[in-house]
């Protein structure tokens, strides 16, 4: 029957409204939940959310318990800690900011960000602190955006003199950690102290340029982070259990988090969901991956950038702005070193990757989205109307689940 919608359950949490447009082949959807469910039952993940939606039919699977050997099942609003996905949700704030002539892209942001003026750039990556050269020029919002400001990973074979310095100054990037993190003022005094690593627009780094990019925002906005993206992003969206902690009315929905150890092969708490450091607000809400978020409120985020701006009645960005959000950014020259992040198949825009060639089943070209280190995912295809998240909380994927969940959704295509 025309627009006939029905709701299915099965034990597992299993829940998708079924309609008649072909979005999806159901038995390659079943096919997903089963291999979903292997990772599961075989303590890869303690639990995992998936949300697919195309052309208006969604699915979502709820797999799992919230904590390792624990009792209280994952659920479709369990809240996650959705690390580097916070930066596409910067970006997009940024670039409402740049709509209305508060920020522009190429400007140098000296007068907003004084402790990163007159940068000294150090002559080789491997140099001492002291051996340094001035910067060619300033950073601009642009390098923030894009990640070429500087300053970030190296993956050097031993610690080097500027990351042994960075981490003394508590300013080096890994897993977030908010209540180890002092405030914005302290934080980017500190890194102002530093030379740069590259000179700005010379390499891609990840990922300091958005922490930075974070103080921006709420020097140009005005206003403190959340407060600014709470207005301008959540509350539009209905974005009600998004934020950079988590209230106690919702405690009881936050999942663990957790991290592989190498040497026994089981998993170790990294962020206890009973006594999280997301329990209080950090000092330094951080634009890099301080986010917590649900499937359901990230979704909503997902389809304003899918439908190039709008959200119902919101007008969020225009179609230009995400256009160019979208578009590939870096040259292969930026990018040397930066494989561990963007492989040979993406391009970055301003805080999302995009494809660039199909190399296997699930890369399909213009696809766009990022993903988070403590074990999500979202990505939006335009070609095919589609968005979708994977949520689960161990560090890195290890098992490889977000591999597994894009073959087998794109192996679902149907139509």
């Amino acid at each position: 029957m025309a627009g006939c919608r029905m709701q299915m359950t099965d034990q597992r949490g299993w829940e998708a409204q079924v309609t008649d447009n072909g979005a999806w082949s159901k038995a390659r959807l079943d096919r997903m939940q089963d291999v979903l469910t292997d990772h599961v039952e075989r303590a890869a993940v303690p639990g995992v959310v998936t949300l697919v939606s195309r052309r208006g039919e969604t699915h979502v699977d709820a797999i799992g318990t919230k904590v390792i050997s624990g009792r209280d099942a994952i659920r479709r609003d369990s809240i996650f800690h959705i690390a580097s996905m916070t930066k596409p949700i910067a970006a997009a704030t940024t670039m409402i900011l740049v709509e209305e002539c508060a920020l522009r892209l190429d400007d140098s942001v000296d007068e907003l960000l004084p402790e990163l003026a007159n940068r000294q750039v150090l002559r080789t990556i491997d140099a001492e602190l002291d051996d340094t050269v001035p910067a060619r020029r300033s950073i601009t919002v642009r390098d923030l955006l894009t990640l070429r400001m500087g300053f970030g990973f190296v993956f050097a074979p031993s610690p080097l003199s500027i990351e042994r310095a960075a981490s003394e100054l508590e300013v080096m990037p890994g897993p977030p950690n908010p209540q180890r993190l002092p405030s914005p003022d302290e934080w980017l005094r500190r890194l102002g102290t530093l030379p740069l690593m590259r000179q700005p627009g010379e390499r891609w780094m990840y990922p300091t340029g958005f922490s930075v990019l974070g103080v921006l925002l709420a020097r140009a906005a005005g206003q403190p982070l959340e407060q600014f993206l709470r207005e301008r992003i959540f509350d539009p969206l209905g974005m009600k259990d998004t934020g950079f902690s988590v209230p106690a009315s919702k405690r009881d929905r936050l999942a663990g988090s957790y991290a592989l150890n190498a040497e026994t092969g089981a998993l170790d708490v990294y962020d206890d969901a009973g006594a999280s450091q997301w329990h209080d607000p950090p000092a330094f809400p951080d634009a890099e991956g301080g986010l917590v978020s649900t499937v359901d409120d990230y979704v909503a985020f997902g389809q304003m950038m899918l439908n190039k701006g709008q959200y119902g009645n919101e007008r969020i960005l225009s179609r230009a702005s995400v256009e160019l959000m979208t578009t590939g950014q870096i040259t292969p020259e930026q990018r040397a070193g930066a494989e561990f992040f963007i492989e040979t198949n993406r391009d970055w825009g301003f805080g999302v990757s995009i494809i660039t060639q199909r190399d296997d089943v699930a890369s399909a070209p213009g696809r766009f989205g990022w993903d988070g280190g403590f074990g999500t995912s979202w990505y939006a295809d335009p070609r095919e109307d589609l968005t979708a998240i994977l949520m689960t909380q161990v560090l890195g994927f290890p098992s490889r689940i977000d591999r597994d969940f894009w073959t087998l959704l794109y192996g679902a295509l149907a139509g």
